[in-house]
Formats: C-alpha cells, sequence, structure tokens
C-alpha cells in the first residue's frame, strides 16, 4: 500500500537537492553519527570513492520512505540492514556508535524533517500551521523506515522542538570531522576534480546559506548580511523555477529513483 504523502513529496524536487550538503552536515553534526559516517567500512557507501552509489542509495532511502509502497520499505530497510550491520565503533573509536541504535536514528531523521520543512518554505512560502502538522505527522517515515520504532517520533511540532532543543546539546564537530564534512560542503567528492575550483564556492555558498546558525559556528562557516541578501534572492529564484517546472519534471531524480528501486526488487538486483 502507498503512503499519501503528498506534502512530504512537493518539497522532493531536484531543486530542493542544493540543501543536500547542509542536511548532510547536519546529521554528522552529532559526534556518533559523524564518526560512524567517518569511520565506516562499508567502501562501497564512502561518497569520496563512490559519489554517484553513494548519492544514489541516500535519494532513493529518501524516495522510498516518502512515496514508497510498504513491500518497497521492507526490502529497502533489508538491504540497508545488511550495510549497516558493519557500521559500528571499535575500542580505537573516538566515540560509540552504532547504525542500528534508533535513537541516532532518530536524530538523523529529525535532520531530514528539518531539512524537508527548510526546502518546502524556501520553495512555497511558509504553510499554515495544519499544513505544517501534517507533513510533520508522515515525516515519521524518514525514521520508522528503518528502525526507529514509531512512537519514538515525538508526538507534535511543540514536542518536537523540545526533542530538538535539548537534541543540539549533543552537536559537536571537531576538526577531523570538519575537514571531512568541509569536503562535502565544497563538493569535493565531484567527478572530475577539474570542476572543483568552478562548483565549489558555489556549493560551499548554497550550503552555508541553509544551514542553521549553530551548525555554521561549529563548522566555523563565515556568514554576513550580504550573502544573506545574495542567498534569499537565489532562493526566490529557485521558487519561481520550480514553480514552473512540470511535476513529473520536478519530482526528478525522486520519482526516477523509486522506479530504479522497483524494478531492483523485481530483478533480484542490490539495492545498496
Amino acid at each position: 500500500m502507498a503512503v499519501d504523502n503528498e506534502l512530504l513529496r512537493k518539497s522532493m524536487t531536484g531543486v530542493g537537492l542544493l540543501a543536500g550538503g547542509a542536511n548532510v552536515i547536519m546529521q554528522l553534526a552529532h559526534p556518533a553519527v559523524g564518526y560512524g559516517v567517518y569511520e565506516s567500512k562499508v567502501e562501497s557507501g564512502q561518497i569520496n570513492r563512490h559519489p554517484v552509489k553513494r548519492t544514489r542509495t541516500t535519494l532513493s532511502y529518501l524516495a522510498v520512505a516518502g512515496m514508497g509502497e510498504d513491500d518497497v520499505k521492507a526490502a529497502y530497510r533489508k538491504a540497508t540492514n545488511r550495510s549497516h550491520a558493519a557500521v559500528k565503533s571499535t575500542a580505537d573509536s573516538p566515540v560509540k556508535y552504532n547504525a542500528f541504535d534508533p535513537n541516532l536514528q532518530l536524530w538523523v531523521a529529525a535532520c531530514l524533517y528539518r531539512g524537508f520543512e527548510d526546502v518546502y518554505n524556501a520553495l512555497y512560502g511558509e504553510p499554515d500551521a495544519g499544513t505544517l502538522d501534517e507533513m510533520y505527522q508522515r515525516c515519521h517515515v524518514l525514521g520508522s523506515t528503518l528502525q526507529m520504532p514509531r512512537d519514538m517520533w515525538p508526538s507534535d511540532r511543540v514536542t518536537f522542538e523540545k526533542y530538538w532543543n535539548t537534541a543540539l546539546n549533543d552537536v559537536h564537530i571537531d576538526p577531523t570531522i570538519r575537514k571531512y564534512l568541509y569536503g562535502i560542503a565544497s563538493a569535493t567528492f565531484a567527478k572530475p576534480a577539474i570542476l572543483h575550483p568552478f562548483i565549489g564556492p558555489f556549493m560551499r555558498f548554497v550550503t552555508t546559506g541553509f544551514l542553521p546558525e549553530r551548525f555554521r559556528d561549529e563548522m566555523e562557516l563565515p556568514w554576513d548580511p550580504v550573502k544573506q541578501r545574495r542567498f534569499d534572492r537565489l532562493l526566490g529564484s529557485l521558487a519561481v523555477v520550480n514553480r514552473l517546472t512540470p511535476q513529473v519534471i520536478r519530482n526528478m531524480p525522486f520519482n526516477i529513483l523509486l522506479w530504479d528501486v522497483r524494478t531492483r526488487i523485481k530483478q533480484g538486483r542490490s539495492l545498496v
């Protein structure tokens, strides 16, 4: 059975992918998540070595969680679990972590929700409270598609804000993770490397613009009113482009990736 998640789907646009780097930084700003990714022994999931595959699997998860049927979610959960089984700390790790920890999955889901909320507001304007409430309630799938129990998702947006403000106390980006995340902010994983001087400054600007101030400070990324005005003008232009784009194109690449996952399931091919 497919879940009607139209509000979440509206945020799943190609234009919205520009906020992806900021959201990754927010997730990895939690030390356990940051080192879980940084130290991961799942070689095929390392973005610096396999940027296309890593991007595909990440966006496919979002497509499945937000738009997929229950059987597709179950299949993707099983495939993801096999990869996550190797993501756990060792005696030499600076912090303890385990990819199956539902509390860490709640943090990641909370960051994803924040990201989708920001994209929605940027592209469509801030909706009324009822619309926000509906979108929030449906966003539990961002965590419950994996091991996070449904009832771990805060019951409403007020409760979520309390959770979020408390969880921010755990946010810390040390020099090791900051260097790694700076590469993500600058898209240094993009191939070929000759593109880096051209796309790096723009991606760093957009990523910094989407980051809440707390995370900018942790990343030591400078920002000022002039940059904010430039960023606001950019978002205004993107909103117009998004509004004029036919929905089937607007939802790319998420709709294509969901089709790809369904096809892979039918053909018995690897999902992640």
